[in-house]
């Protein structure tokens, strides 16, 4: 590819909130509702991890839980 011809435009499969909606398919909507929910049980696995390290740090420091 030549230095100045454009670069192909590659659709995104990440959803950004906000973003608008009626072009997506149903396919793409379960898609994506798939996609979000699991990426929700993972931030709320590392919320989990992260609480439990606070409280053994607290424990630690404090003798506290």
């Amino acid at each position: 590819m030549e230095w100045d011809e454009p670069k192909a435009k590659q659709q995104s499969s990440a959803h950004q909130v906000g973003e608008p909606l009626d072009k997506l398919s149903m396919d793409e909507l379960h898609a994506r509702v798939e996609m979000l929910e699991k990426e929700i049980e993972r931030l709320r696995g590392e919320v989990v991890r992260k609480r439990a390290h606070e409280a053994a740090a607290s424990e630690l420091f404090t003798g506290k839980g």
